[in-house]
């Protein structure tokens, strides 16, 4: 069992509305943030006149209090956002997670704890306005059949809605959905996910009548990426991958040609067709633990991995059977573990774990700046997202760090909500949504 788990896991750790070629594949319209990184699903706003200065206390419009512990971005749509957390009760005598093998030795990561106690899943409501929850409704409850790390949490995959409803993704515990009441219409039981007791992170997306979810799997001959009817819940295709455990979220995007669906790996990244699941193409992997999810534009997807070894790579889209190592460029240094990059106007940038930003020219790979710091000492789990010319870095102290977009590295300011951030930031309705380890807290003017 080839697997690189480090110190921490992802949080994210996961388009439908993106400018790849024309649209992304998702034919979603309309505002908001209703899925992982956006309506694109790469963590880019077309909104203008967000305030990017902010304190405890100036321009924060809200918080609100979340119990539990989750590191799942929040989601937004019209007066609604939506998130997960799990709250931990009392330990259990005698539970235990699922046994991990490497060969034929037991293998127990240092830093995987959880499944001896018991927890809830939760879904929740709240008003876009005043940060009220409307609803909250328990989809688990009862001791996980996996471990987590100790530094993540057991709901880390961001919901997704289409208006109609919210599919929430709990890993071996099941897919859901719920109305926008919160009534709960179906529960799929996808099977049996071992992750190195790291715990899940991937995150579902909505192509049609359908929900995605790349379910890769500790051995990699269980791994299979699996889609089921969003309406009823009942499998529609799904298909195995030969790839072990990953926390990537794949992207959805709209070639010249065809919808394609982008996934991450160690061994291979895999290109799909969305409404039958049938492999479109394939290319080396990064060969390291698959955290960080792809961004995409002008018919080039972009695949970055940060250890053990650190890499970013370009690939044309559009391809078909193995495309082996094909690449237009590779950039060997900068990467993030747990990051996703961000793809904003010509530019591809990249952030090191702690905050170090480099800058390249996304048709190129030619370097525009590397080694771009923040003010202060700092470590990132979250995604950076960008908008009006702007990129907003959020470190786990809670600190977001303005950056200027372009070629030449400019720090514009930094502000604080005052606890510690693992969550990606949304952004909507000229509204920034950033989830603290405690409470949600609306920006705005």
């Amino acid at each position: 069992m080839r697997i690189f788990v480090r110190t921490f896991i992802s949080v994210a750790v996961l388009s439908l509305l993106a400018l790849v070629v024309t649209n992304s594949a998702g034919a979603f319209a309309g505002p908001g943030w209703p899925q992982w990184r956006g309506p694109s699903g790469q963590g880019v706003s077309e909104e203008k006149n967000l305030p990017i200065s902010w304190n405890t206390v100036t321009n924060i419009k809200w918080k609100a209090a979340i119990p539990g512990r989750g590191h799942s971005s929040p989601i937004v749509l019209g007066n609604r956002i939506f998130l997960t957390t799990a709250i931990e009760g009392e330990a259990v005598p005698g539970a235990a997670a699922v046994k991990h093998m490497d060969g034929d030795k037991e293998f127990l990561h240092p830093d995987s704890i959880g499944a001896d106690h018991k927890h809830q899943f939760q879904v929740i409501a709240l008003d876009r306005k005043t940060g009220k929850i409307v609803w909250s409704q328990t989809a688990f409850d009862g001791t996980p059949y996996d471990n987590r790390h100790r530094k993540s949490s057991y709901a880390a995959s961001t919901p997704a809605t289409d208006g109609t409803n919210v599919y929430a993704f709990f890993g071996t515990e099941g897919l859901y959905a719920y109305s926008m009441d919160g009534k709960l219409k179906w529960k799929a039981d996808l099977g049996k996910l071992g992750t190195v007791g790291m715990g899940t992170g991937t995150s579902p997306i909505i192509y049609r009548d359908l929900v995605i979810v790349q379910c890769d799997e500790e051995n990699g001959a269980s791994s299979f990426i699996v889609a089921v009817n969003k309406n009823t819940g009942k499998e529609a295709w799904r298909t195995p991958r030969k790839v072990q455990v990953s926390w990537s979220t794949p992207l959805l995007i709209q070639t010249a040609k065809r919808a394609e669906l982008i996934t991450s790996g160690t061994e291979f990244v895999i290109a799909y067709d969305p409404a039958t699941g049938q492999e479109l193409w394939r290319h080396n992997g990064v060969k390291s633990n698959a955290i960080p999810s792809p961004v995409a534009n002008n018919g080039v997807v972009f695949i970055s991995a940060g250890f053990p070894a650190k890499i970013a790579m370009a690939i044309t889209l559009g391809g078909t059977g193995d495309l082996a190592d094909t690449v237009l460029w590779k950039y060997e240094k900068g990467t993030a573990y747990v990051p996703s990059p961000i793809l904003y106007g010509d530019y591809l940038y990249l952030t090191s774990d702690r905050g170090v930003l480099t800058c390249l020219d996304a048709k190129t790979g030619e370097v525009k700046y590397e080694g771009g710091r923040v003010p202060v000492p700092a470590s990132f789990t979250a995604s950076p997202v960008a908008f009006d010319g702007k990129i907003l870095l959020t470190s786990e102290d809670g600190d977001t760090f303005i950056v200027k977009a372009g070629p030449k590295h400019e720090i514009l300011g930094t502000n604080s909500v005052g606890e510690p951030v693992y969550a990606s930031p949304a952004v909507a309705d000229g509204n920034i949504f950033i989830r603290g380890e405690r409470n949600l807290y609306c920006i705005g003017s």
